[in-house]
This record gives C-alpha cells, sequence and structure tokens, in this order.
C-alpha cells in the first residue's frame, strides 16, 4: 500500500499499472491531466489476512487540489499471484474535505 501511495505522489503511473491486478486494470490512469495534487500523508489503519494469498488493506490519504483539502478514505483489496501482490479493488468512503 504504502509503494503505491508512494507512485501517486511520484506520479509512477508504469508502475501502479504494474501493481495493478489485470481482472481490474484500466489502460491509464493519465496522472499527469487535470490540476495538479499535492499528496499530504498517507495512515495505514489496518491489514487484515484473509488468507495466504488475499488481504485488505484500510487506509486513509490525505491531499489538497487547487488549494482545498480532501481525503480518501478505502477499504483495498488485494491478492497475491506467483508471489506478487496485486492491488484488485476498494470501496472508499464519500470523498470529503477534511
Amino acid at each position: 500500500m504504502r509503494s503505491r501511495y508512494s507512485a501517486y505522489v511520484l506520479r509512477l503511473e508504469p508502475y501502479l499499472l504494474a501493481t495493478w491486478h489485470r481482472s481490474t486494470r484500466p489502460e491509464s490512469l493519465d496522472l499527469a491531466d487535470g490540476m495538479p495534487v499535492n499528496w499530504l500523508g498517507l495512515e495505514v489503519k489496518r491489514h487484515v489476512a484473509l488468507d495466504p494469498d488475499h488481504a485488505t488493506v484500510e487506509f486513509v490519504a490525505r491531499y489538497k487540489v487547487g488549494g482545498r483539502a480532501h481525503r480518501i478514505h478505502e477499504l483495498s483489496r488485494f491478492v497475491r499471484e506467483k508471489g506478487r501482490w496485486y492491488y484488485v479493488d476498494g470501496d472508499v468512503d464519500q470523498p470529503g474535505r477534511t
């Protein structure tokens, strides 16, 4: 989770796509488009291993766009294939200003 957050901060789209499971991976993320995002921090709230190859991670990421603060609170699902973890998807709380 932390490496994916860092990849968003650094706009490393190839890394994000490579760590996204093929069943849910978008073709592109277009991180260079739109207003610049100023990432403020990541808090990993909990990690739950469901079995050896499935896990969830609850996190809160804070950021600013156009001077307005926002947060993402997500429960992400990950799967391990051939020893490597991939982001599958997640349930996001209603985005809101902080």
